[in-house]
């Protein structure tokens, strides 16, 4: 039976380094698009097709 090799501190602390920054990554990507869709509201676009008309497309109901 052979034994492995130990892994030396430098390589040890840089994967956990790397680990660490991929997850504050991950995280930080997660917050930020958390809050543009808290902070962001679109302003009302008044639709050209009203209720009734012999449209295909149309706004179900206006968030205005």
């Amino acid at each position: 039976m052979t034994a492995r090799p130990k892994p030396s501190r430098r390589k040890t602390w840089l994967a956990w380094v790397l680990i660490s920054a991929g997850l504050l990554l991950v995280a930080g990507a997660n917050a930020h698009l958390l809050y543009v869709a808290v902070r962001s509201q679109p302003d009302c676009v008044e639709t050209r097709k009203a209720a009734g008309e012999d449209q295909v497309y149309r706004a179900a109901t206006s968030a205005c």
